[in-house]
């Protein structure tokens, strides 16, 4: 296979890998909200986003990587 194709394939994975990140840690921020808003203690879900930031940082790099990757394949 045509490693320009490879490098394609493999940036789409990243990003779509980047964007379920996002979606983790948005969906983790409304519910450390919810609760506080109910009184709850937030220790546990504040100490999962935190996981999944640590997380989101590694698949953007990953990411940038193959992005720059793929400049320089194209050049």
């Amino acid at each position: 296979m045509d490693q320009r194709v490879i490098l394609l394939e493999r940036l789409a994975l990243a990003e779509r890998r980047v964007a379920e990140g996002t979606r983790q840690i948005n969906h983790q921020y409304r519910l450390i909200a919810e609760l506080e808003r109910d009184g709850h203690d937030t220790t546990d879900a504040i100490n999962r986003v935190i996981e999944f930031l640590e997380t989101q940082e590694l698949r953007l790099h990953d990411r940038d990587l193959l992005r720059v990757e793929l400049e320089e394949f194209q050049d």
